[in-house]
């Protein structure tokens, strides 16, 4: 037997759908498929995806989240939906509960990214990000309308931040998105 060292693999990207209906099927997921899209258009690194629909439990995404982050090494986490003020939507609670660290930036500004595209309600989103060992986790709306907007409005920080918590490199798709990183210093 072989081993594939560690720096050879592709770096893994999770995308967590949260939601009871299409979790048990009622309805298609589209949200969870269209955040795949956008995020492989934005991350020119070949990446492992990986995308998982999950009931609106607590517990459930915390395990799922930590399953992640510990047991795979995601380099990325990013759920969709259960943001809202509904009862049921937890997903603010679960990242609260299990991420290291909390980045409350992200969720302010795809809510201010939103409410540009003129989506007054947007202040109901509690979108936000955390850092759960080595991986970035990212909370979107469930809407998939919504997906590309708050990707956006983010994306740039998004690798950088993957390098501060020792996560692999991540590049940017530079038609499509502008990441940022600092200039080395001379």
């Amino acid at each position: 037997r072989f081993a594939i060292p560690a720096a050879a693999m592709a770096p893994h990207v999770a995308v967590v759908t949260i939601s009871d209906r299409a979790s048990q099927g009622v309805y298609k997921d589209e949200s969870g498929p269209r955040v795949c899209e956008v995020l492989k258009e934005y991350i020119a690194t070949e990446c492992e995806y990986e995308l998982v629909c999950i009931p609106d439990e607590q517990k459930v995404i915390e395990d799922t989240l930590v399953s992640f982050a510990k047991g795979k090494g995601s380099a990325l986490i990013v759920t969709t939906g259960g943001t809202g003020p509904a009862p049921r939507d937890v997903t603010p609670e679960a990242i609260e509960m299990v991420c290291h660290k909390l980045m409350p930036g992200f969720g302010e500004e795809m809510r201010r990214a939103s409410l540009l595209e003129g989506v007054p309600t947007a202040i109901l989103s509690r979108q936000t990000a955390g850092i759960l060992f080595k991986s970035l986790v990212v909370t979107l709306p469930g809407k998939p309308a919504a997906v590309r907007t708050c990707l956006d409005a983010v994306f740039p920080a998004i690798p950088y931040c993957v390098d501060l918590i020792g996560g692999p490199r991540l590049e940017g798709n530079d038609q499509v998105v502008k990441v940022f990183r600092p200039k080395p210093k001379k």
